[in-house]
């Protein structure tokens, strides 16, 4: 390997030096912005007759668009988190929320998701939905023997999707440890439901709410 020249000054060394001063500024932001539950639950805006007439639509959106409420969401769901090895979103907003807690927890994370929609093997499960059915799917290589696995999605209405992740999970291998989400819909029984099939697991939602 060639000498360096006399005063040579690597420029790796203020990568490394940027890189810690990004990090300082990014934990006193979020230490500084952190909300509290209720103001972060101030942020959903109901939207009435939506997708269909007498649907009352919970918009959770404003929480993303709101920097601090999305860090304070994050952080309050894992510390919620005691046994995981594995984060699991579910398609579509699942995905957002479960990069960002994979990332805060510096765990795996693994997308399930709608068929058709992966490009390597997969595993699939098929539920029922009120009328009809659907599907998700995971990598094969996602689900390993005995690793416990967190299922995050946004929102936990009927459960049946989320269900249906566990299942997919467990089927193949995986323990299933918890379910995350972000909005509980209390009135439509998710989570009596889930209960019943995996009583084991623990089951926490940052804001729980009616359809009223």
């Amino acid at each position: 390997m060639a000498a360096r020249p006399s005063g040579f000054k690597s420029p790796f060394g203020h990568v490394r030096c940027l890189s810690r001063t990004l990090q300082a500024t990014y934990d006193v932001s979020v230490k500084d912005a952190a909300m509290e539950l209720v103001d972060i639950e101030k942020l959903i805006i109901d939207v009435p007759d939506y997708p269909k007439p007498g649907i009352l639509f919970k918009d959770i959106t404003p929480i993303l668009k709101d920097p601090a409420a999305f860090a304070s969401s994050i952080s309050l769901i894992a510390e919620s988190i005691a046994e995981c090895d594995v984060i699991a979103a579910v398609e579509a907003r699942g995905f957002i929320f479960g990069s960002a807690l994979a990332l805060h927890m510096k765990k795996p994370l693994i997308l399930l998701r709608k068929p058709g929609k992966l490009p390597r093997k997969t595993f699939t499960k098929e539920y029922a939905l009120e009328y009809g059915s659907d599907s998700i799917q995971v990598h094969q290589d996602a689900i390993e023997d005995g690793a416990r696995y967190v299922i995050i999605d946004d929102v936990l209405a009927t459960g049946g999707t989320a269900l249906a992740a566990a299942d997919l999970i467990t089927e193949h291998g995986g323990l299933i440890s918890g379910f995350r989400f972000v909005l509980t819909i209390a009135a439509l029984s998710g989570v009596d439901r889930i209960s019943q099939q995996y009583p084991a697991a623990n089951i926490h939602s940052l804001i729980t709410s009616s359809m009223d």
